[in-house]
């Protein structure tokens, strides 16, 4: 047995340097399993206390506050467990490289890698040069921000060409390739394409009672945090994973899962931590396997957005439980990064269900790369922008295909197939969304197998479509960022109107739970470009009624809330009244806000201190219920 422990220990300690150094041999699942194989057969050794990486530089600084791993979970009963009914926040889980950032009177002193999360390396030279890193930042106090580096895929595809136009050699990934400019002594202005996103805030001077005031203080004084939710349910939690898996194949920076902490900060002082880990935070991660396959052709598919997305038709191989013959290559840019062309190896990962992809290549063939240079769909010229590939006819059959059939799909117009929506393409009755209402009997009657009774069929689901929700054709109108979920929050939040969400800033969406400033001003710029459709929409008589009934005639229809500090009835049901009576809820206190509710008459929290700034009225529970006539 000590034998076998001796051994467990020293590949945790090989495989954890190997990890922090860029140069993973194992998938994290397969680490995970180790570490679980010796804590079943000595839970108290000492390897299992170790969090980060042993350092052997000698510029090593000592954390005040150490920097802790995260237990973690694969399962969700687990994560339910954990979770025990709380308010949970949760964000992505960025896969970089954690750092921690001293501000000393608002100004950047020192950064530091969090190391073994007691002494980490000095990084202040190389963090200089990320351009999401604030020199001097809006709070003039002393204070720590904890975050994740990482690198998207638009800046690795750049950085990659950089590198080797120097004579360095080609990085292999986005994650390594932040280990390895963090560790450089040389070149260090590369680090300009690396990114950061702030996750904690620490000083004695700042008071927060919830989680996710810190991240709206954390925004305040400048810096990029990841987007959270708050998440109530069972319900909350499952769909927040399915968001996720999608991040994972789609998003344009690498995750492995999700963080999730008790959003009432008094359970982190009550519950504190392990030598190991906070008990108040968990990781829910994918189950990884990777094997790897050999490219036996490329194929490219043009989303409803016009980006040719790139297929590794791949030799079947198992991975998860599942035969993988189709892997997705991301995009253009990795294609071109990597050289990618039929014959060669490489290696795919499949993390639970989520879409098999690409992660490197193992062995390179002797075949040439090939560029398409025309659209697939629909043989007009693409043109390449940045990483991506993009086909800029309006209406091109694919694009157009895609775009209709995701708002059949999400506004529920059944007996619509894809073979039919097809036809109707071919033959010119459908261009686009509004196409859909302009459908006559007689036109359905002349497409294949469309009989009488079918054609009225379908004339009546098209004409009850007209009653969605709001939030239902919002998702269906396919706005960037505008996911079903965060389509509800908007209407959820007072924008219960066509017209009120028309006029929606990105200031005012930036209010709304898990919009952050990129994602708000995405989707206010793809709503724009939604108008005609929206104004066509309206013409054939669709309602746009919000999800929630809502007293439009109360008091306070139309004015903003913000909800903070203590209360003596439970804040949900605060925030229900707000929501029943029309108003506005905000996550942040702003110059629009109408009024701040709390029980405090004295608070150092930064939304009273903010509204006391903006002369805000400040009322109690007991006005707010007057308020609404209660």
């Amino acid at each position: 047995m000590t034998l076998k422990i001796k051994s467990l220990e020293e590949k945790i300690l090989k495989h954890k340097n190997l990890y922090y150094q860029g140069k993973p041999e194992i998938s994290d699942f397969e680490y995970d399993a180790i570490e679980d194989e010796l804590r079943t057969i000595d839970p108290e050794n000492e390897i299992l206390q170790i969090v980060g990486e042993k350092i052997f530089s000698q510029d090593k600084i000592e954390h005040e506050t150490k920097m802790l791993s995260l237990n973690k979970t694969y399962k969700l009963e687990e994560l339910l467990k954990w979770s025990d009914e709380k308010d949970v926040l949760s964000t992505f889980k960025i896969d970089g490289s954690s750092c921690s950032i001293i501000y000393a009177e608002g100004i950047l002193q020192l950064a530091k890698t969090r190391g073994d999360g007691r002494f980490g390396e000095n990084i202040s030279s190389k963090v200089a040069f990320i351009p999401h890193v604030p020199k001097v930042i809006k709070n003039k106090k002393s204070l720590e921000v904890r975050g994740e580096v990482y690198c998207t895929e638009e800046n690795f595809v750049k950085l990659s060409v950089k590198m080797e136009s120097m004579g360095f050699d080609k990085p292999t990934s986005q994650r390594n390739i932040v280990a390895g400019l963090l560790g450089r002594k040389e070149n260090i202005e590369l680090c300009k394409y690396l990114s950061f996103q702030a996750f904690e805030l620490i000083s004695e001077k700042i008071e927060c009672k919830l989680e996710s005031e810190k991240f709206l203080l954390l925004q305040s004084i400048g810096f990029e945090t990841p987007e959270f939710n708050i998440n109530k349910s069972k319900e909350d939690l499952s769909e927040r994973l399915e968001e996720t898996k999608i991040f994972m194949t789609e998003g344009d920076y690498l995750i492995d899962g999700l963080v999730l902490s008790y959003n009432d900060l008094s359970l982190h002082d009550k519950l504190g931590e392990t030598a190991h880990h906070p008990r108040y935070k968990m990781a829910f991660k994918f189950q990884g396997d990777t094997k790897k396959t050999k490219i036996n052709s490329i194929s490219w598919q043009v989303s409803r957005n016009g980006y040719l997305t790139p297929v590794a038709n791949v030799e079947p191989v198992e991975l998860s439980g599942a035969m993988v013959s189709r892997v997705t290559l991301h995009n253009y840019g990795i294609v071109k990064q990597n050289n990618l062309k039929i014959g060669d190896e490489i290696e795919i990962v499949r993390s639970g269900e989520v879409i098999p992809k690409f992660l490197n290549v193992s062995i390179a063939s002797n075949n040439d790369f090939i560029k398409p240079e025309v659209c697939p769909s629909c043989k007009k010229e693409v043109y390449e922008e940045e990483i991506r590939l993009v086909c800029k006819n309006s209406i091109c059959p694919d694009k157009v295909r895609d775009e209709i059939l995701n708002f059949i799909q999400k506004v529920g117009i059944e007996d619509l197939s894809t073979k039919r929506l097809e036809e109707m393409i071919r033959l010119g009755f459908v261009r686009e969304i509004s196409n859909l209402y302009e459908l006559s009997r007689d036109q359905l009657m002349s497409m294949e197998k469309v009989k009488d009774k079918l054609a009225d069929k379908i004339l009546i689901n098209i004409e009850n479509s007209k009653q969605s929700k709001l939030a239902t054709v919002l998702a269906a109108l396919g706005i960037s960022g505008g996911a079903i979920n965060k389509c509800e929050k908007i209407v959820q939040n007072g924008y219960n109107t066509i017209d009120k969400v028309i006029e929606l800033t990105a200031d005012d969406l930036q209010q709304i739970e898990s919009f952050a400033e990129k994602s708000a001003n995405d989707f206010v710029n793809s709503l724009q470009s939604k108008l005609p459709t929206i104004v066509k929409l309206r013409s054939y008589g669709f309602s746009f009624e919000p999800e929630l009934a809502q007293d439009n005639d109360s008091n306070i229809a139309g004015l903003k809330f913000c909800i903070t500090g203590t209360l003596s009835m439970k804040r949900s049901e605060l925030q229900k009244l707000v929501k029943t009576n029309a108003g506005i809820l905000q996550s942040g206190v702003s110059k629009d806000t109408d009024y701040l509710v709390t029980n405090d008459t004295e608070s150092t929290s930064s939304k009273f201190i903010k509204a006391q700034t903006l002369n805000i009225p400040i009322i109690n529970e007991e006005s707010f219920l007057k308020l609404i006539g209660l």
